[in-house]
């Protein structure tokens, strides 16, 4: 069984800030408000759990949150985790564009048409990034870059010589 977890004593003002916060217009603020304020009166963490409708871990979290944070515990901070950073650095970003200006078959594909998931493999097989990664990562990398992935498309080309002169507009 899990050890208890309380809500530390109020101090002046924030039972004030509490109250008004169980009638705001934001739902995460108006849960939280009733987690810290019911945890104040004594209740436990699996019985405020019950009464609110949501895991009890949820409501730890939220104790936690206000005895470390104060009242700022009650407005939603960023979803983005703490842990989020980039796999490509600087040199990993020139790099992944100079893959995208050469063929995939260079690397041995049997397609001349890069993928977001193929330009994330090769990546992976060069070193570029030190594991495998999806394709919404090369997506975000090129972002970076200023690049959207249907300009990078154009960079594509063909080992045909004729290549040039089919693709231009100008021939039906």
């Amino acid at each position: 069984m899990r050890r208890p977890v309380f809500v530390r004593d109020l101090i002046e003002g924030e039972r004030d800030r509490l109250k008004a916060g169980v009638r705001s217009s934001k739902p995460f603020t108006v849960r939280r408000s009733q987690i810290i304020l019911s945890s104040a009166r004594g209740e436990r963490a699996p019985r405020i759990a019950e009464f609110l409708g949501c895991d009890d871990q949820t409501v730890r979290n939220a104790i936690v949150a206000f005895n470390e944070r104060g009242v700022a515990a009650l407005e939603m901070g960023s979803r983005r985790p703490k842990s989020a950073q980039s796999v490509f650095s600087d040199e990993g970003l020139e790099q992944l564009k100079a893959l995208l200006h050469r063929s995939p078959r260079d690397f041995g594909k049997e397609t001349s048409v890069w993928t977001l998931e193929l330009a994330a493999e090769i990546s992976f097989g060069e070193g570029i990034t030190p594991r495998l990664i999806s394709g919404d990562c090369v997506r975000h990398a090129l972002k970076r870059l200023k690049v959207s992935w249907k300009r990078a498309k154009h960079w594509i080309t063909s080992p045909d010589p004729a290549y040039e002169r089919k693709k231009s507009p100008e021939t039906g």
